[in-house]
């Protein structure tokens, strides 16, 4: 959003389907999942999947050659709602399935207690995009993301939850890659 927007500044949140100024190819090494000569794997879709890992994952998930032909995500609609659906649904250990915390059925292990991470809208960032916008306190991102979140509940008529922001909550993460992140 934009703080002029029309109906707003969160009327226009989950709207994109492809990530705006992607800042990288998010190509990361990968003998599973390699990157395709030529191909980008920034966000794309309802839920913005990104990295080829992701990319190759969902694809292996749902039957389609994403790594090979990313943009699929973003021009085909069928596809485009089976990647969303895919992230939402499908758990990445250490991260639980952003449907498991929705629903109230997660509940956070002692590692995640001492990570800050709770029930609610705030660990869903954390799992979507959590080592850019968590454990960082309080920042423009994660204000809008918050209240593009409002906006939706109060059109659907749902409660917003407690726990709404990660200012606190460590990213959910790569173990060694993530303390060395912190020191």
């Amino acid at each position: 959003g934009w703080p002029t927007a029309p109906d707003g500044p969160y009327a226009w949140g989950y709207c994109f389907v492809r990530e705006r100024s992607p800042p990288s190819d998010y190509c990361s090494p990968s003998s599973t999942y390699p990157c395709a000569p030529g191909k980008k794997y920034y966000g794309r879709a309802p839920i913005q999947l990104s990295w080829n890992y992701n990319y190759g994952q969902c694809g292996n998930a749902i039957g389609v050659g994403l790594l090979n032909n990313p943009d699929l995500a973003a021009t085909d609609p069928v596809i485009s709602f089976k990647t969303a659906i895919w992230f939402w649904m499908t758990p990445q250990s250490p991260k639980p399935s952003c449907h498991n915390v929705i629903i109230g059925k997660w509940s956070p292990t002692p590692a995640d207690s001492a990570a800050g991470r709770v029930p609610g809208y705030g660990v869903i960032t954390n799992i979507i995009n959590g080592g850019i916008e968590c454990g960082k306190g309080p920042n423009d991102q994660v204000k809008d993301r918050i209240g593009f979140y409002k906006r939706y509940c109060d059109i659907l008529g749902v409660s917003y939850g407690s726990n709404l922001d990660c200012h606190n909550q460590r990213p959910f993460g790569n173990g060694l890659l993530n303390l060395v992140n912190s020191m």
